[in-house]
């Protein structure tokens, strides 16, 4: 059998618990004001979305790069510190958004997101690289 990305599959399960929470506030904030549906009016409805969304948006992709650079055979303390950066940048982001659209965590989570996601990428070249 072949080696499994263990440590992606960690930072995998615990983005998966970190996703739940966030659809349901989005679900008790749509119970509580009446809005089945898009966000209506209400600004903490859109942040609460937009927070949720964004996640939803970037972490699937960063897991993969994560995943693949991990099976190319990248140090597993490389993989270890960008998958907690990972973590970081994500919740910081999610809080920074939940509280201000201008948030400075908003930024520094998106900026920290971006950084690993392109970590990643090019540990995946290297790797591939000088396999060949």
């Amino acid at each position: 059998m072949e080696q499994l990305p263990q440590i992606a599959l960690i930072v995998t399960a615990v983005f998966v618990l970190m996703s739940i929470p966030m659809a349901i506030a989005v679900g008790v904030r749509r119970a509580r004001t009446g809005i089945l549906l898009l966000h209506g009016e209400d600004e903490g409805l859109l942040r609460l979305m937009r927070a949720h969304g964004n996640f939803i948006e970037y972490v699937p992709l960063a897991l993969l790069a994560l995943a693949g650079a991990e099976i190319a055979g990248t140090a597993p303390w490389l993989i270890a510190v960008c998958g907690g950066v990972l973590l970081l940048a994500r919740l910081i982001h999610y809080f920074g958004l939940r509280a201000s659209a201008e948030s400075k965590g908003r930024a520094i989570g998106a900026a920290l997101t971006t950084l690993t996601m392109m970590v990643l990428a090019f540990t995946i070249l290297w790797q591939l690289g000088t396999a060949a």
